[in-house]
């Protein structure tokens, strides 16, 4: 599994709903962009869904990551995100949208099994 970096693309499962990543820790580096931690994917504003009607609301924030944090690499007491990171949105039909890397912003660092 690649670790994510601040440069990582995660989009809503409608594909062209963008997340708006935020790092929060600059401890640790890969090629001077910063490693995504615990809780940086969530709560985090969507760009561009195009699920949108009448009674359909598009995706605009990301909700509790479900998979994804290593359970063996910390930065500073939080887990760093890896390249199967996913979650809810707040889109419709609601608790089946989802959120998922597209990449990982990086391909040089990984967290093997």
């Amino acid at each position: 599994m690649k670790l994510l970096t601040e440069d990582a693309s995660l989009v809503c499962t409608h594909e062209l709903g963008t997340v708006v990543i935020a790092a929060t820790q600059s401890f640790v580096t890969i090629k001077q962009r910063r490693l995504l931690v615990e809780n940086n994917p969530e709560q985090r504003p969507i760009k561009g869904c195009p699920n949108v009607g009448p009674v359909i609301k598009p995706c605009t924030t990301t909700l509790v990551v479900k998979q994804g944090y290593s359970n063996w690499i910390r930065i500073g007491g939080k887990r760093v995100c890896l390249d199967n990171t996913e979650g809810l949105t707040d889109g419709t039909p609601p608790g089946t949208v989802k959120y998922q890397v597209r990449h990982p912003g990086q391909v040089f660092v990984e967290e093997l099994p």
